[in-house]
């Protein structure tokens, strides 16, 4: 009798439990619906991303608009009557590009090809007259050792190694192709070379550059080359002349210099939690852009998604239990200096972060999301894969989150990424071409809405 009694009283609470289980499942579902909904029949995102693109355009650190970006940031959100806003001072690198920059291809008998090139964030200038030297292209560093200082010193080196065409996940295909822009002028340096020209990172044929972030390293100021990226047409152009003739000339100038450090900021918003008001969740993008274009994918389409996120909860009346930040980070293209701001500020404060979120990949359609968690994390997030299905955003994989919230990573913490559909993130990557036109205002507020649904599932249930 006891034994039966036992038997039926496990399965009564097997049975509660899967009852319960089922009940918070519809319970999410109906949640999520409510906030995909919101977002695309009542959203902010694509309204706000039109001011900054349209009012105050270009974002680049320590420049007038990255300035007026935190103001505006800050004012949007004061609007959402959060519990908190303030913002957190962080040094920022101050580099401006200057006139616009000229090159041509020299083929001899006065014949010269002009070619669209745009200087690299943190390149030296050229003399004043520009440069004009014999070209030698390689694909790679150990080109450069192979060729070697007699056959370098005094020319400019053409890197044009492109993106792989088979690698389907295109942020690998930049990893795989970037170093040469990142520290191709200082590798080069070192053999005598006088200037780098490297091939835009993109996978498209196109005449227009892309530009981005270059590092000298320990180099000396004295030795310090300038270096600009030329557009995939003008590389296979200038690929294939050299073929022809070795001996044509290259010239380009342009005007940019780094003007030292300034004062800006990071912009934090934040809803207090309910039940563990100590434990964080952040949600965030980077404010500034380069220069080139307006930054409407890269990241005004992240930051404009992270404030919709607590946007969202607000207007359909959640109160979340875990403290949840919008955190508007500064400074990712050419230094990184908000994020590691940020982390190093928690620290000191000794805040537990146990979840951050990025959006930094586009405002294309979501399709899901990237997680830096330990096996047993990931495996308990993935088991909310079937509530994102109905909105085809259920890729859960295994990988980073994003380079602002990458300095918060603890053994403990899970990092997430919004991983939108990528196939076209490059051919407006860092160009004058990143303007609110490339982005679709239902896609942008589709990612709004899966960020949001994620980060409700976990301060619904924790990482653990």
């Amino acid at each position: 009798m006891k034994n039966q009694l036992l038997f039926t009283t496990v399965i009564c609470l097997l049975f509660n439990f899967s009852q319960a289980q089922q009940s918070d499942f519809e319970s999410d579902s109906i949640f999520l619906d409510k906030l995909f909904k919101t977002s695309l029949t009542n959203g902010k995102s694509y309204e706000w991303l039109s001011y900054m693109t349209n009012k105050i355009g270009s974002r680049l650190s320590g420049s007038l608009g990255a300035e007026r970006a935190v103001e505006w940031g800050k004012n949007t959100l004061q609007g959402l009557k959060l519990d908190k806003v303030w913002l957190q001072d962080v040094m920022v690198p101050k580099w401006v590009r200057g006139t616009s920059e000229f090159a041509y291809i020299d083929s001899g008998g006065g014949t010269t090809n002009v070619v669209p090139i745009a200087a690299l964030g943190g390149s030296v200038s050229t003399p004043p007259d520009g440069i004009k030297a014999r070209v030698v292209e390689v694909q790679n560093f150990e080109e450069l050792e192979k060729i070697g200082k007699d056959s370098i010193q005094g020319k400019i080196v053409f890197y044009n190694r492109p993106m792989k065409p088979d690698v389907i996940e295109t942020f690998s295909a930049y990893s795989g192709a970037v170093n040469q822009r990142t520290q191709g002028a200082a590798e080069a340096a070192k053999y005598g070379a006088v200037g780098v020209i490297v091939r835009s990172m993109t996978h498209s044929l196109s005449d227009v550059p892309h530009t981005g972030t270059m590092s000298y390293g320990a180099l000396a100021l004295n030795k310090r080359i300038p270096a600009a990226a030329i557009s995939t047409n003008g590389a296979e152009l200038l690929s294939a002349m050299c073929k022809l003739n070795p001996k044509i000339l290259f010239y380009f100038k342009q005007n940019s210099k780094n003007l030292g450090d300034v004062l800006s900021y990071n912009v934090i918003g934040e809803i207090k939690g309910s039940q563990f008001p100590n434990e964080i969740i952040v949600v965030g993008g980077h404010l500034d852009s380069w220069d080139l274009g307006d930054g409407a994918h890269d990241d005004g389409a992240g930051i404009v998604q992270s404030i919709e996120v607590l946007r969202l909860f607000k207007m359909l009346g959640y109160k979340p239990k875990r403290t949840i930040r919008a955190v508007l980070f500064m400074n990712e293209e050419n230094g990184l200096r908000g994020g590691k701001k940020y982390a190093e500020v928690a620290k000191q404060k000794d805040e537990n972060h146990i979840f951050g979120l990025e959006s930094d990949a586009g405002g294309f359609t979501p399709r899901g999301f990237s997680f830096a968690a330990t096996d047993s994390q990931f495996k308990r997030i993935s088991a909310w894969k079937p509530l994102f299905t109905p909105y085809l955003a259920d890729s859960f994989t295994k990988g980073g989150g994003g380079a602002d919230i990458g300095p918060l990573k603890t053994d403990k913490n899970v990092l997430a990424g919004l991983r939108p559909d990528s196939q076209r993130y490059f051919d407006i990557h860092h160009t004058a071409s990143d303007v609110i036109g490339a982005v679709n205002k239902r896609e942008l507020e589709l990612g709004a809405a899966a960020m949001a649904s994620l980060i409700y599932l976990i301060d619904q249930y924790g990482i653990n």
